[in-house]
């Protein structure tokens, strides 16, 4: 997709109704979701996070948006494919500035240079207890990216068309946190199979942008 009527026309996002959760639970890995965020609320047990999902031109002025695929560690999301993202920090003023400033330290893309569009609906992980804000950002020449070694074994650069065809939604037999050998929603993006709760980021995103017309 050509980038510069994306970039006009994504701004249209800015007034949209969020399709909202809807949108997560058709991609969950798990039936109880609703009930685990909804027993995670009312016990105050959940930590906050953000994440960006960034869309940029490549070098042929096509769309594409900005994915990592984690390192190998002992954490429930080890070698698991996500935005950039994370906790935030004492001096971050709110949550946007932690999705900026992460994604700052894991791809190496200056704040500045991104307009965030769109904060999306909150999602809640249950493995790591996180309640989870996307924003949607956009950045209107190709960032040079630098990937933070120890948390990111690589960046993965999406086409917008491939998370856009139809045939980009799959079904992936998983072993996950929560069953072994399960059949779970996913995407499968430049070889990736991605599922969880970038999937259902990704499908709400998906979905705004095809209303976008």
């Amino acid at each position: 997709m050509d980038f510069k009527a994306f970039s006009k026309q994504i701004t249209k996002v800015k007034k949209m109704e969020l399709p909202g959760e809807a949108l997560h639970f058709d991609m969950a890995p798990i039936e109880r979701l609703r009930e685990l965020k909804k027993q995670a609320r009312e016990s105050k047990e959940g930590r906050l996070a953000a994440v960006l999902c960034l869309f940029y031109p490549d070098h042929q002025a096509n769309t594409r948006f900005m994915l990592i695929l984690r390192k190998t560690y002992s954490g429930v999301h080890s070698a698991q494919v996500g935005f950039p993202g994370g906790k935030p920090e004492p001096e971050d003023k709110d949550l946007i500035e932690t999705a900026l400033r992460e994604t700052w330290e894991e791809v190496g893309v200056e704040p500045a240079l991104v307009e965030v569009l769109k904060e999306l609906t909150e999602i809640y992980i249950p493995p790591s207890r996180f309640f989870v804000r996307p924003f949607i950002g956009m950045a209107k020449l190709r960032p040079d990216f630098r990937k933070q070694d120890e948390e990111v074994e690589a960046m993965i650069e999406v086409p917008l068309n491939e998370l856009m065809a139809p045939d980009s939604r799959i079904t992936q037999q998983l072993s996950t946190s929560y069953a072994n050998t399960i059949d779970v929603p996913a995407f499968k993006l430049q070889d990736h199979v991605v599922w969880g709760a970038t999937a259902m980021m990704l499908n709400e995103v998906r979905e705004m942008l095809s209303r976008l017309g």
